[in-house]
């Protein structure tokens, strides 16, 4: 499924890369084409700034027991395993992917369980990683069910092999995620190139067993850092049934700053982008404000510009900042 090869020694990031994907690339070299550069390595990933974190966005400090991350009040994130079919080089969970500590143990589980208990205004549970899709099905399933019988959340597959490697996602699979309704999809594409045909038969597969489809894309810099390239996907992707959810900022991941894109240019093709696309097929801009601050939409939360910031306001009214980025 993934061909892994090596650990980088500064970002500590695997590489692998499903053969699936890789066929989509015209060419292997990353600074020429926009799915290469997702999964190939490059020595622009030994610079790391010093504002740069291996958990940026600040799981950490939100695990109330392991793997379970409590940081928003109706829903939590179960890190479910830390393998990936491929490993996306602006990886924002680099502290925990493919490190070695697998899929979610029993004993894990229990006590997942067991603050869930405790916690009845968890309503949502986000499957995530890595990508729970690594699992076989059965393993998938068990540790859904385990959840489900604390009680009937709303379960939210958080996954990039629908572009990865879209046929993990069997017809078998979406009927028996159908049977677990409520649940969402969300998936991770970020360029055109990667809604195939293979990946629509997958939505397809998805949407008649009755799950929903949304998509999460990373604003990237050369990959689709303009309004064309990200019009092209949206509409794309809204056409195959799937909702446009959500457009983030790069997050501060330790050796991603060649990825990154100013946020003041994002502000800019976002203001293109709602010019040529209904509210149907246009994402929320959000960032995850450095250091666990928590996600906020971009433009309606930014304050003020100064020479090295942008400040920003978060929910609770409190004021954070996020770098600006040279060399735009």
């Amino acid at each position: 499924m993934s061909e892994i090869f090596q650990v980088d020694p500064v970002t500590r990031l695997p590489y692998g890369v499903s053969r699936y994907f890789s066929g989509l690339a015209d060419t292997q070299d990353p600074y020429v084409d926009p799915v290469a550069a997702q999964y190939i390595p490059t020595s622009s990933e030994q610079t790391v700034l010093p504002y740069e974190d291996a958990d940026p966005i600040g799981d950490g400090q939100y695990t109330v027991v392991p793997r379970l991350v409590h940081h928003y009040h109706d829903r939590a994130l179960l890190l479910v395993n830390d393998r990936c079919a491929t490993y996306c080089r602006y990886c924002f969970r680099r502290h925990f992917t493919g490190h070695g500590a697998g899929h979610v143990t029993s004993n894990e589980l229990d006590a997942i369980c067991r603050y869930l208990l405790k916690h009845p205004e968890v309503q949502e549970i986000l499957l995530s990683g890595g990508d729970p899709l690594m699992l076989s099905d059965d393993e998938f399933f068990s540790i859904a069910d385990r959840i489900r019988d604390v009680r009937q959340v709303m379960l939210r597959v958080c996954t990039r092999m629908p572009v990865v490697l879209p046929a993990r996602v069997t017809a078998a699979f979406a009927s028996r995620l159908g049977e677990r309704r409520p649940a969402w999809m969300v998936i991770h594409s970020n360029h055109p190139k990667e809604l195939t045909p293979e990946f629509g038969a997958c939505v397809d597969r998805l949407l008649a067993s009755g799950i929903a489809v949304a998509c999460q894309t990373v604003l990237l810099r050369g990959i689709n850092d303009d309004a064309r390239v990200l019009e092209d996907l949206f509409r794309g992707l809204q056409r195959m049934g799937v909702r446009p959810y959500y457009l983030f900022q790069g997050d501060l991941a330790s050796g991603t700053s060649h990825f990154r894109v100013d946020l003041g240019r994002g502000i800019e093709i976002m203001r293109t982008l709602r010019s040529r696309l209904s509210g149907l097929g246009l994402p929320t801009y959000a960032v995850d404000l450095p250091g666990g601050g928590g996600k906020v939409p971009v433009e309606s939360s930014l304050l003020r510009v100064t020479e090295t910031d942008y400040v920003l306001r978060d929910g609770h009214g409190r004021e954070w900042t996020y770098p600006r980025e040279k060399d735009t």
